[in-house]
């Protein structure tokens, strides 16, 4: 098992041989850039002197495995050009400022393009290049406000769920920039032209809803939360307390799960209640008082190898010990972190956790000897970058 500071393994993944020049931000830019060091590319994240970070020790922060870090201050005379210098070498460069910031900064698209035309530059941000907030600050929550996502998303008696910040940084930030590079990448390497790849979380999470509004505008969907079959108003999709406090979820939608769901839970007799919504009350009623007569290990087991589509509500902690993903590897260790494992999976060119966090500024020689780039002097890991 490696450890933090040492070079990518050579061959490990189907981006093996691509490089990646990251400027160290927080959220999606940089699970972003941990997805390609995931496939094998060989990030350098640009760490600044004292920052950013998540407020943790910079040795837990996982978005960080697979990467090298050196630290460079943009504001030093020197800054620019030594990020031009990597920039040159690279393939792919990923950032995450307000709209010109890094213009302002000397590494923008233009300064970096000027040196290496073939480079993708992606840029991250919460409302996009333009429009009127794209200057305005924001998060996750405000970003999928507007989409009109975080509106579906919970009862509709109780204000909007909100989905930590999984379904906007990461589901339309972090994996519509990754996408993005990685199309611009086969356009820059058949073409030999780089591009700017606008990555906006706004975009990619009204992205996501595409099927929600094909339905919508069908009749098939309507624009309130938990009245529909996937958002929680449909009795067999959803959770339910079971008797010890904890949860099990069902998504018996199709006929024949259904007929199976209602045997395992002793209520043949709600079989006509499938398809008539007015008795979508009582079914919840009855499915409710079913699951709190019973632990959800026992249920749990009732379960067991059937197509009845119900799982236990796992919280983080247990989910690494479920025989199924551990029996996929669906988890890993690392340094002594159980994280999830890289993901998809590839036949030819495995992909694998190589190396622990980068720690800030722990790779300023290695960098500099495998990209041929001039090495500082006095630089070096940074103590206090959490």
């Amino acid at each position: 098992m490696t450890t933090a500071g040492t070079p990518a393994t050579p061959g490990s993944g189907p981006l093996s041989g691509v490089r990646v020049v990251e400027l160290a931000g927080i959220g999606p830019g940089p699970f972003a850039a941990m997805l390609l060091a995931d496939l094998g590319a060989d990030v350098v994240r640009v760490d600044r002197p004292g920052g950013p970070g998540l407020g943790i020790d910079p040795a837990y922060d996982i978005t960080n495995r697979n990467k090298r870090s050196i630290v460079v201050d943009l504001k030093a005379p020197d800054g620019p050009a030594r990020v031009l210098d990597l920039a040159e070498r690279a393939d792919i460069l990923v950032e995450g400022y307000r709209p010109g910031v890094a213009e302002r900064l000397g590494v923008g698209p233009e300064d970096c393009h000027a040196r290496n035309p073939r480079l993708v530059y992606g840029r991250m941000t919460g409302w996009g290049q333009d429009g009127p907030l794209a200057h305005r600050a924001g998060h996750d929550v405000a970003y999928i406000a507007l989409t009109g996502t975080l509106g579906m998303i919970g009862r509709p008696d109780e204000p909007p769920a909100f989905p930590a910040n999984l379904l906007g940084d990461y589901a339309g930030g972090s994996l519509y920039l990754a996408v993005g590079v990685l199309a611009a990448l086969h356009h820059a390497r058949a073409t030999g032209t780089g591009q700017v790849v606008d990555a906006a979380i706004v975009d990619g999470t009204a992205h996501l809803s595409t099927m929600i509004h094909g339905m919508l505008a069908a009749g098939g969907w309507q624009d309130r939360r938990a009245a529909n079959l996937l958002d929680g108003g449909c009795p067999y999709y959803g959770t339910y307390e079971t008797a010890d406090g904890k949860y099990m979820a069902v998504g018996a939608l199709e006929g024949q799960f259904y007929e199976e769901f209602l045997r395992l839970v002793g209520l043949e007799e709600m079989a006509s209640a499938h398809k008539d919504w007015t008795r979508w009350g009582e079914l919840r009623e009855r499915v409710a008082a079913r699951f709190k007569s019973r632990t959800r290990d026992a249920w749990t087991a009732v379960f067991e190898g059937t197509d009845a589509c119900v799982a236990p509500v796992l919280s983080l902690r247990e989910a690494p010990h479920h025989p199924h993903l551990a029996a996929r590897g669906t988890f890993t260790e690392q340094g002594g972190i159980i994280q999830p494992a890289p993901a998809p999976r590839f036949s030819a060119t495995p992909t694998t956790v190589r190396t622990g966090p980068a720690l800030p500024g722990a790779d300023t020689e290695a960098v500099a000897r495998d990209w041929g780039t001039p090495a500082p002097v006095n630089d070096g890991p940074v103590a206090d970058a959490d």
